[in-house]
């Protein structure tokens, strides 16, 4: 013989609903959490290479200026 599942009285049909809801809602916010976290971990993940396209960004920029610097001192001592 099977014992049967008995519930107390006092739990009423409100509280089984609410504790459904809000194991619902925080399986709902475990999901958007882990979501949000892989989006930061791509993030991360291409940080590395723009630190790298900017430190080659910056002396390019370098060089443009001492060219620059270069052709405008050539400029005046031709005149």
């Amino acid at each position: 013989m099977q014992p049967s599942l008995k519930v107390d009285p006092r739990i009423t049909i409100a509280v089984i609903v609410t504790i459904i809801l809000q194991t619902a809602g925080a399986l709902l916010w475990a999901g958007q959490a882990a979501a949000r976290l892989e989006a930061v971990e791509r993030a991360v993940a291409t940080q590395p290479e723009v630190a790298d396209r900017l430190a080659r960004l910056e002396e390019q920029v370098g060089d443009a200026r001492r060219a620059l610097t270069r052709i405008e001192r050539k400029l005046d001592d031709d005149r």
